[in-house]
């Protein structure tokens, strides 16, 4: 008698598309259409107990020994099927002692000409107070990611705030100094801004352009959305010269797609009414949506009735984008975009994201902290850009979160694709940046089987989509 094979649930995950099983691959995030012969054993091995000499049995009436042998080869080797080996560890190490940094985030000023009332920086000022990162700063920051990252082939600087903008002189100070910088290593180096859109003239446009920034517009919507939140700080709504700007901004620029990002709060879950506007009127190369949970001020927070309906929007939305992917055309959804490629190659992070890992964020003052969306906050940093990375303090942090030990995540299907969720949400939320995003949890996992699904049926029926609109991405 053989060794009881068991399915190792915790690996695989199944979603039923049109007529066809797809299986999931929990560990590598990779995806499978099932054929007749794994689906017999699959459905042989939940209904009850069997060895491989009983499948061979109990299938041998549709295929061939050598068939089901192999396939039962092929699920062990996957680790969907066990016979009582160890399993491997997925993540394959609980400590973090390298950091392939390759991004460094400057934070070039606190003030901001606007006032948003759900803005989660916890050191915007006013205009006038505003606190300005000197010149030095930001090439120490340079320099800093240089020193402990000087292998990499290809780096990014991101210019952040505030408004980035109204600290124009540094920004321009920093792309001429890092085009020879980088230039003189042998090595690349791209720029990356997020802009309210305000403070745009026709000779910055040109001038971002020229340096090929990739770039963001914070924009929500139409006016009536747009002008809740996004005000000046005398109390005015934003919208008329956002889009005035804006639209000047992609009449000019052609180095490389221009985005807008939608912050949702509450009282907002119109999702597939300012995708419209902004790709289709306003004519944003892609529109990506942030809903906000765990603001600091409780009262922009969507509610949970408000989220469950911002992503059934989404995913009203995610059919357009899956009907238009089939007639070979982009809608520029940047949520559902992400999913899809993280799908189609095979993403598995054992990390949320790249913070404190390849990108740090620097503050006026010169400190490192894990995101930008920490400078300002009680966290404490983790070295400044003159003595480099606190790299004892950082690796411990990143493997408290590496570790899935009674968190529930170690067993969920999108372990890989979510790995616990945002530390700042977590931050704000519960106080504790390595605390899973538990109030996300079966949204998301819901949003990742639709993704699942769409995928599939763009697999199917276009492949050349993906092609054309998925992989090109990577190679910006």
């Amino acid at each position: 008698m053989g060794a009881v094979l068991n399915l190792v649930e915790h690996n695989l995950h199944e979603v039923q598309v049109g007529d066809t099983r797809m299986l999931f691959h929990i560990p590598s995030s990779s995806l499978f259409a099932l054929d007749n012969l794994t689906s017999g054993v699959l459905d042989r091995l939940r209904n009850g107990t069997e060895t491989a000499e009983s499948l061979v049995t109990g299938l041998s009436s549709r295929f061939s020994e050598q068939e089901i042998t192999e396939t039962v080869r092929e699920l062990l080797a996957l680790e969907l099927v066990n016979d009582g080996r160890p399993l491997t560890d997925e993540i394959g190490t609980r400590k973090v002692d390298q950091f392939p940094l390759t991004t460094v985030v400057l934070n070039v000023n606190t003030g901001c000409n606007l006032s948003c009332t759900y803005c989660y920086k916890e050191d915007l000022d006013t205009p006038s107070a505003g606190r300005k990162m000197e010149l030095q700063t930001a090439i120490d920051s340079v320099e800093m990611l240089l020193r402990e990252s000087p292998d990499e082939d290809r780096y990014t600087v991101v210019f952040f705030g505030g408004e980035p903008l109204s600290n124009r002189p540094l920004i321009e100070a920093m792309v001429d100094y890092c085009d020879q910088r980088f230039a003189s290593l042998g090595k690349q180096v791209e720029y990356v801004m997020t802009t309210n859109a305000t403070l745009l003239t026709d000779e910055i446009i040109d001038w971002l352009n020229a340096h090929r920034f990739g770039l963001s517009v914070s924009m929500d919507g139409p006016k009536a959305i747009h002008d809740k939140n996004r005000i000046t700080v005398g109390g005015q709504g934003t919208y008329d010269v956002v889009r005035r700007k804006a639209q000047r901004l992609l009449e000019r620029y052609d180095s490389r797609p221009v985005g807008a990002r939608v912050t949702l709060t509450r009282g907002t879950t119109e999702v597939e009414r300012i995708w419209d506007h902004l790709f289709n009127e306003m004519g944003f190369s892609e529109v990506g949506f942030a809903p906000v949970t765990s603001g600091d001020i409780s009262s922009y927070n969507l509610t949970s009735e408000e989220l469950v309906e911002v992503f059934a929007g989404m995913k009203r939305l995610g059919q357009r984008y899956l009907d238009a992917a089939l007639e070979h055309r982009n809608i520029g959804f940047s949520n559902m975009h992400q999913l899809i490629t993280d799908l189609h190659e095979g993403h598995k992070k054992a990390l949320p994201c790249g913070a404190g890992l390849k990108m740090l964020a620097v503050d006026h003052e010169g400190e490192l902290n894990l995101c930008h969306r920490f400078t300002g906050s009680e966290m404490p940093t983790f070295g400044n850009v003159k003595s480099g990375v606190q790299q004892v303090e950082l690796g411990d942090f990143l493997s408290k979160r590496l570790d899935r030990t009674d968190t529930g995540c170690a067993s969920c299907r999108i372990r890989n694709l979510c790995s616990g969720g945002c530390y700042h949400e977590s931050y704000a939320r519960y106080g504790d940046p390595t605390h899973p995003t538990y109030h996300y949890c079966d949204l998301m996992r819901d949003w990742v089987d639709f993704g699942i699904e769409v995928y599939s049926r763009i697999m199917a029926v276009n492949p050349a989509f993906i092609d054309q609109f998925i992989s090109p991405r990577r190679a910006h």
